[in-house]
């Protein structure tokens, strides 16, 4: 597993492997990562659709309850696909832009 930090916001990548074997290794370096803003690079999926997205709303939303975000990246499915409580774009930046808008909503109580 690959993680990269940029300040609060934690960038994890995994290559050649299946969506369960990745999920579980993201459990296991979850607790470092835990105070930061978590973007999943989920680019190296080559098959990924809507249900396997779902296998991610758990994850989501015990992150979110901590006030961090949780945002997936991958071009093979949308956002419009999913379930509104998981946060999916196609790229890194937006990724990080999400993480910034959202930030300024909390800093405003919004």
């Amino acid at each position: 597993m690959i993680l990269d930090r940029e300040g609060n916001i934690a960038i994890v990548l995994q290559e050649n492997i299946s969506l369960n074997v990745f999920i579980d290794n993201y459990k296991e370096i979850y607790p470092k990562i835990m105070n930061d803003h978590i973007i999943l690079n989920l680019f190296s999926f080559s098959k990924l659709d809507a249900g396997d997205v779902l296998e991610f709303m758990e994850l989501s939303d015990a992150h979110r309850k901590s006030k961090r975000s949780f945002v997936l990246v991958t071009d093979k499915v949308s956002y419009e696909e999913v379930h509104d409580r998981i946060c999916v774009v196609p790229t890194i930046q937006e990724a990080k832009d999400i993480i910034a808008m959202v930030e300024i909503e909390r800093e405003l109580e919004l």
